[in-house]
């Protein structure tokens, strides 16, 4: 056991650094495992801001490190599947796509968590709720070229579960975005906090010739377990199994199925495979710098009223 970060990083038998503190923490403690020369994996959101992961992610590109960022609902057999379904031509050409979810029902939230209300931190609504949602429809569908955003606090004030304090939010608890993808798909978005009752995930992906229902609890597809539903040529959807394939490709993992660790085993076991092989299967901070570039143009967007590019 360590105390001292410093010392942590400078033991020659640790190859790997994660880091899984709280999100104004992590470009001190990523910048001393990679100057050290350590792979570091680390949880999203990398940076409290775009300028954060950029200078961690220039810093891990300059020692020529690996690094792994938690996006793992990409690891998801679920979200495996809809990729799979999506090169079969399940739903044609992609036309649109929809999604809509809550995030922290209620009006209360845990101490821990108290510091996600100051948008500072780095830790809210947009950077994880959407973030992790948004990672996962670019991820599946392609990027943005271009979009218009709104937000807004229409709660803030919210109370500590411990002490019962009303606390001050300064981070949007409503985000909303609408834009284009680079195939010319259009896509919506909609997470929300604090809401009673209510969807708690529900992604749709519309074609030609098909539908695909991506749902789940809430719109965290990086914790909570994934639904797939389906219909071509019209109809309801209906519930597609997902492959026991895709399940099992990790078998020491299968036990933590439904877990909320789950994806992030996947996440770890795909890097290992990586390291092994000299493939790059798993999001990098490269990966975390353009997922906050779209979230610094959601901001840039609910701010200004406009259209921004992407």
């Amino acid at each position: 056991m360590f105390s001292d970060h410093e010392e942590l990083v400078a033991q020659p038998d640790v190859d790997l650094i994660a880091v899984t503190v709280k999100v104004p923490h992590h470009r001190e403690l990523v910048s001393a495992a990679l100057t050290a020369g350590k792979a570091v994996y680390c949880e999203w959101p990398l940076g409290r801001d775009l300028d954060d992961a950029r200078a961690m992610a220039a810093l891990a590109s300059g020692q020529g490190l690996r690094t792994v960022v938690g996006l793992q609902a990409r690891q998801a057999p679920a979200i495996e599947f809809v990729q799979e379904l999506l090169s079969d031509g399940y739903v044609g050409e992609v036309l649109s796509t929809t999604l809509v979810g809550v995030s922290v029902a209620g009006d209360v939230v845990v101490q821990p968590n108290v510091y996600m209300l100051d948008a500072n931190n780095g830790a809210n609504l947009l950077t994880v709720a959407v973030g992790h949602s948004l990672d996962t429809l670019n991820h599946v569908l392609g990027e943005f070229a271009d979009l218009s955003a709104v937000s807004a606090i229409r709660r803030p004030l919210i109370t500590a579960e411990e002490t019962r304090e009303q606390n001050v939010k300064t981070s949007a608890d409503q985000i909303a975005v609408v834009g284009t993808l680079t195939s010319g798909a259009i896509a919506s978005i909609h997470v929300r906090e604090a809401v009673a009752g209510g969807i708690g995930f529900l992604w749709e992906i519309n074609g030609t010739d098909g539908t695909l229902r991506i749902t789940a609890d809430a719109a965290l597809p990086e914790i909570f377990p994934l639904t797939v539903a389906g219909a071509r040529g019209g109809g309801e959807p209906a519930e597609l199994a997902v492959p026991a394939a895709l399940t099992r490709k990790w078998p020491a993992l299968t036990g933590l199925h439904g877990a909320p660790a789950f994806n992030v085993g996947r996440a770890y076991a795909a890097f290992a495979a990586d390291v092994e092989n000299g493939t790059h299967t798993i999001p990098d901070f490269a990966d975390a710098v353009r997922r906050h570039e779209v979230i610094a143009a959601i901001e840039q967007s609910a701010a200004s009223g406009q259209r921004v590019t992407a």
